[in-house]
């Protein structure tokens, strides 16, 4: 159910070419733009979906952001993965209520905020404490204290080992990070026979490596796969329908594999 906003909140504002501002309500704060601004005051108590305007005219609807609108326009210390890799990753790897999943690579939180919306309870290995913490903002700011108490961050280095958590072996492992092959063979020892693994790289030399990895292995992995995500839209205006002149292509590869037999 709807509530009206309230300070503190994060709302969208969408301008009239469909461009998306995200803001955090405060009692005296204001929306700056170069079309003037709009006091946050004619924002809080008010449903969402309101429409307020600048002091130069200019008119925005205000609505609460989704998980792709946080994503996309969320502070960030680290390339993030875009949304149009997020969801196939989840469903690659399976992402459901209660699984533990161990994640290499957390950058901004983006994948971990996709996996702790589906009800995923995620350990986290982070080289870098500003990009950890980072996460750890974006988690609570977007998604709440329950979500941050199934998020579990280290600053640890995957390439040296993984342990086995104290709730037990993973079922789950997403690696976004230079080099995942360097992480498969740990990945054995630490999860549940018939768990998947999904590996993000950006080049297709990183995703063969990926696969020599787990060929070296082949034993302990089947049912691999390697494939990307290509995203076009459509520009539909009463006749006039055909593919928009541009179109998201290649973002990043997506390896994937099940876990046979554990070690």
């Amino acid at each position: 159910m709807s509530t009206p906003f309230a300070a503190g909140d994060r709302v969208l504002f969408i301008d009239s070419k469909e461009r998306r501002y995200l803001v955090t309500l405060e009692p005296t704060g204001e929306f700056h733009s170069h079309a003037g601004f709009v006091p946050h005051a004619q924002v809080i108590g008010a449903n969402e979906g309101i429409t307020v305007e600048s002091t130069k005219g200019a008119r925005y609807v205000v609505m609460r952001p989704t998980l792709e609108d946080f994503v996309l326009e969320m502070p960030r210390g680290a390339q993030v993965i875009y949304p149009k890799d997020l969801a196939p990753i989840a469903m690659l790897a399976d992402i459901a209520p209660g699984h533990l999943v161990f994640e290499s690579g957390i950058g901004s939180g983006a994948m971990s905020m996709t996996m702790l919306r589906a009800g995923a309870r995620i350990v986290g290995y982070e080289l870098r404490e500003d990009f950890a913490n980072r996460a750890r903002k974006n988690v609570e700011s977007f998604l709440g204290a329950d979500a941050s108490a199934r998020f579990e961050v280290h600053i640890r280095d995957s390439y040296a080992g993984i342990d086995v958590p104290t709730a037990g072996r993973f079922d789950r492992a997403v690696l976004d990070l230079p080099e995942p092959w360097q992480v498969v063979p740990h990945l054995a020892a630490v999860m549940h026979a018939g768990g998947v693994m999904v590996a993000y790289t950006p080049s297709i030399t990183q995703a063969v490596k990926v696969r020599e990895a787990l060929n070296a292995n082949r034993g302990e992995w089947v049912a691999m796969r390697t494939l990307e995500v290509l995203h076009r839209t459509w520009h539909i205006d009463g006749e006039s329908v055909r593919p928009d002149h541009r179109m998201v292509a290649h973002t990043g590869f997506l390896t994937t594999a099940r876990l046979l037999t554990s070690r």
